[in-house]
């Protein structure tokens, strides 16, 4: 017996259900882009290994799928070389190209390449799959979508406010009440100034990142473990339980820091950016706690979680000063972010939440009792079809149990059945497959009647 097929492992089939609700959720997010005038890119999926190698830290290159050079590969190495050369110097000489980690570094690559024919500010999407070699396990794949969206070309702190915007009219479309987090790489810094640990910003916000998931004591005990000295994390822990309004928090902030410059600048842009975000449909918080990838952004950073669902973030991003300085062109301010595609997929499963023309494809199923009945169907599915009801004929002729079955399957709402009466009258028989309804009806209504 032949061996059942298999797909590689940390990878997905989707089936067309799951693709009708994945679909509903990138469509959504392309929308909320668009109206807010971003313009949508795509990069190859396979990069070169020049482009990728070294923008991930040491562990990131290990996580990057190589490809293989077409070809004899080896050409030249005899086999003692082979076996006398170490894994990663054999990858550098048999790879050239690699499949893309995320879309941050092509996208990079994509604006020095293209500098030249970009308007700036250039307001970019995409959304497209990533790949990691990493090891499977659940909610973590090696092949998952991101969906980014980012401003080059602007230091504007109305960008920031415009994609908190596009978060709140994203998650508002969904029906997904949320609590979006603010912070800044700025206040960061300024409060490891204050405790006189500058040269530990790393370990301090690495650590009071995870409050949420491993509570204040042992928080503490990381920091302590760190080498943070006992006095230095005392005077973090007013600030680590910081409560109150977000005009409270600013107005403590600014004493806490009123010797930080940098620690002040930050204040002053969170400050800005909530005076603008007044009217959001979902809750908008300063969270002090907030720190993210800090080797990578320098401004304001938002993390976005659900409050109806147990779950980890489900959008992130922030501020970044050197996008594409890794490829020779400094000095290019911008800021991102990026929708957890697979995590909103199943918060929406949690809470009930797709719509059901979203998921349903067919709408309308003609049954076929026969050449003459099928040859009667056809121009009015035509005509269906051109209203926009999405509409198909069962393609062969056998029992209408067996149809009706298909019909069930597929949870088409409505059937029409069309045998020699309907013929002669002119008409259809609708069947409304949820309640039970028929009725005689002519092309026209059957098509007023769905529509």
């Amino acid at each position: 017996m032949a061996q059942k097929p298999s797909i590689p492992k940390g990878t997905r089939d989707f089936s067309p259900i799951e693709m009708a609700k994945r679909n509903y959720i990138f469509n959504t997010i392309k929308d909320v882009y668009a109206l807010y005038g971003f313009q949508q890119i795509e990069t190859p999926a396979m990069e070169n290994l020049s482009t990728l190698m070294g923008k991930y830290g040491e562990e990131g290159d290990k996580l990057l799928f190589k490809i293989l050079n077409s070809g004899d590969f080896m050409h030249g190495m005899t086999g003692e070389e082979v076996a006398n050369t170490s894994t990663l110097k054999l990858a550098s000489k048999f790879c050239e190209k690699g499949l893309r980690y995320d879309l941050t570094v092509p996208f990079a690559r994509f604006v020095v390449q293209h500098r030249e024919e970009l308007t700036l500010p250039f307001k970019r999407y995409q959304i497209q799959p990533v790949w990691r070699a990493d090891r499977p396990q659940k909610g973590r794949y090696r092949e998952f979508y991101q969906c980014d969206a980012d401003v080059v070309g602007s230091e504007s702190l109305l960008n920031e406010v415009e994609l908190m915007q596009i978060v709140d009219t994203v998650f508002t479309r969904f029906g997904v009440r949320v609590c979006i987090k603010i912070n800044n790489r700025k206040i960061l810094t300024g409060i490891a100034e204050m405790i006189g640990q500058a040269d530990k910003i790393v370990d301090i916000t690495v650590a009071i990142d995870k409050l949420d998931k491993i509570g204040l004591d042992a928080v503490n005990a990381e920091l302590a473990a760190d080498g943070i000295p006992a006095d230095a994390i005392e005077k973090l822990q007013p600030i680590i339980n910081l409560s109150g309004t977000n005009a409270e928090k600013l107005q403590t902030m600014r004493s806490v820091l009123k010797d930080s410059e940098i620690g002040l600048k930050g204040v002053d842009e969170c400050e800005y950016i909530l005076s603008k975000l007044t009217d959001l449909n979902n809750a908008i918080e300063l969270d002090l706690t907030l720190a993210r990838g800090l080797n990578y952004y320098t401004g304001a950073i938002f993390e976005v979680k659900a409050l109806d669902v147990q779950i980890g973030s489900i959008t992130g991003g922030g501020r970044y000063d050197n996008l594409t300085g890794i490829f020779g062109m400094p000095g290019l301010s911008g800021v991102g972010i990026s929708f957890g595609a697979d995590r909103i997929f199943d918060v929406l499963n949690q809470l009930d939440l797709y719509p059901k023309e979203a998921v349903n494809a067919t709408q309308l199923l003609f049954v076929n009792f026969g050449e003459s009945e099928a040859d009667y169907c056809l121009p009015i599915l035509a005509k269906a079809r051109k209203a926009g009801i999405r509409s198909e004929i069962y393609p062969d002729s056998v029992k209408m149990k067996k149809q009706m079955s298909y019909a069930n399957a597929k949870q088409i709402p409505y059937v029409a059945i069309v045998g020699e009466s309907e013929m002669a009258e002119g008409k259809v028989n609708l069947k409304n497959m949820i309640t039970g309804e028929q009725q005689m009806l002519t092309p026209d209504e059957l098509v007023a009647a769905i529509c």
